[in-house]
């Protein structure tokens, strides 16, 4: 359980952090491929007898270069993506074939296993988030202002280039992280779901991503919380939280128009 409640925490911090910039920038459909790229690294990793997370970020740092370099360009490449998640989706299943020794290890890689986080695992999930949070303090404000005026931006001196290869690493971080949370399948729910609400409240920079964080810290530990009383998998309580927050905020927003 302390295992649990650092590692979820970790993975939450970070995930919403670059989740807020995620949501900003539209490009959820790219961080839900790097999530099932991240699952070829970490069959990839088993098979070769490593830990899982490894593997993930090797894939996806490798990948969120390569989708960075695209730049602007990449919301027209919508297709090759959607062609390439399926096929490392496919990838990652044949690792698994090959690998007899432990069936379960599907299961923990696809929905998550919280509680089963190692030592060696929370050391490399630490030294990802302490990376990642530095990163993205330094990258804050030209991120913010290449993601709302890239035109403005660009003609200011800020190389577009540069700045997305650089957040589509940050976003690689990110997924394996909130992998370790839920798993590969529902990576998506701890990225997108806490920026999400927070921008339902808030539309200020600084605001909306303490927010975004606080948000998806007590996700996290309400859900932890939840699965320890009723047996329930965590990345269940992760999501329906996520879920019953944003629609319930939508509801009430609709009904006041």
């Amino acid at each position: 359980m302390q295992n649990a409640l650092l590692a979820g925490s970790l993975a939450a911090i970070l995930s919403s952090l670059v989740g807020f910039f995620v949501v900003l920038r539209q490009v959820g459909f790219a961080a839900h491929a790097l999530g099932h790229i991240a699952f070829a690294g970490a069959a990839g990793a088993v098979l070769l007898g490593w830990i899982p997370i490894v593997g993930q970020l090797m894939m996806t740092l490798a990948a969120g270069i390569t989708m960075g370099s695209l730049g602007r360009r990449l919301e027209e490449k919508e297709t090759i993506i959607g062609v390439t998640l399926a096929f490392a989706l496919g990838v990652g299943l044949l690792f698994l074939h090959f690998y007899k020794m432990y069936s379960g290890q599907a299961n923990s890689i696809l929905w998550g296993d919280l509680l089963g986080v190692s030592s060696d695992a929370l050391q490399w999930m630490s030294a990802l988030t302490l990376l990642g949070i530095v990163c993205l303090g330094v990258l804050a404000r030209p991120l913010w202002f290449a993601s709302l005026a890239p035109g403005l931006a660009e003609a200011k001196g800020i190389s577009l280039r540069v700045i997305s290869i650089l957040f589509f690493c940050m976003m690689a971080l990110a997924i394996t992280l909130a992998s370790q949370v839920v798993g590969i399948l529902l990576v998506f729910t701890l990225v997108i779901g806490p920026p999400a609400i927070a921008l339902q409240w808030t539309r200020h920079f600084w605001t909306g991503m303490m927010a975004s964080c606080v948000i998806g810290l007590l996700i996290v530990w309400v859900s932890i919380l939840l699965s320890y009383y009723t047996d329930w998998p965590i990345a269940f309580w992760i999501s329906a939280l996520v879920f019953c927050l944003y629609m319930g905020n939508f509801l009430t927003q609709f009904q006041r128009r």
